[in-house]
């Protein structure tokens, strides 16, 4: 499986009993872990996930030179870069691009502590379907728990952020200039709702990266211990 899912799994270890019950769904061979060992292992895999890649996203140009996540225009304002650059402000164009990605690399620095304390409330049946599910399970069940509370974490560290890095003039620069070219239809978008939207599409997909390549690939489980866990999952 992946770092994620069985860190998610690890949690689950504080019922004794819930975890028996997931033992017994896994093949006889398993009994050769114990649950501590299995509890460890999960923990191992949590940290390593959100270390390469949630905190991957965090760094300068983690969004904007990463074309997996990188944050692009809304459709209402393509037309806006388009007609920019058609008349020679490509340069302005360009930074307006780039703060929203900014921004969203702000953001995702308060995603950790909301996936752990999504891990810690995770039920019996939350693990079992995630330890028997597909490639993206563990993905999806951070998606399904923890949207509302990122939302909540990341639209006022973007709006934060927009004002910080200057986003906010220079989108107000951006679509004044737009606005006042004649017959032009006027926009005002609502980036703020944009990229916070944006920058949780981001941490998502990175996750069901590396979910798919810790179910998938045996060079990615990099301690003994994650190797014997992960076996359980093959």
């Amino acid at each position: 499986m992946k770092k994620i899912v069985l860190s998610l799994l690890a949690f689950s270890l504080f019922s004794c009993a819930e975890m028996q019950q997931v033992l017994d769904q896994l093949p006889t061979e398993t009994s050769v872990l114990s649950q501590a060992e299995i509890g460890n292992g999960l923990k191992e895999a949590l940290n390593n996930g959100i270390t390469k890649q949630v905190s991957k996203l965090t760094a300068t140009d983690g969004f904007f030179k990463n074309e997996a996540v990188k944050i692009l225009l809304p459709e209402e304002l393509q037309k806006v870069d388009k007609t920019l650059r058609d008349i020679g402000l490509s340069s302005l164009a360009d930074e307006g691009l780039k703060v929203l990605n900014r921004a969203a690399e702000d953001a995702v620095k308060e995603a950790t502590p909301i996936f752990v304390d999504a891990v810690k409330g995770m039920t019996f049946n939350d693990a079992k379907n995630i330890l028997l599910g597909d490639d993206n399970s563990a993905t999806n069940y951070l998606q399904n728990t923890t949207s509302t509370a990122l939302y909540s974490k990341f639209n006022p560290v973007i709006q934060n952020s927009f004002a910080k890095v200057g986003a906010d003039q220079v989108w107000n620069n951006i679509i004044t200039k737009y606005n006042s070219i004649p017959l032009v239809k006027k926009v005002n978008p609502d980036l703020t709702d944009y990229t916070t939207n944006k920058a949780m599409d981001g941490v998502f997909k990175m996750i069901a990266v590396e979910e798919k390549n810790i179910r998938n690939n045996l060079s990615s489980r990099t301690s003994d211990l994650l190797k014997k866990v992960f076996a359980l999952q093959d």
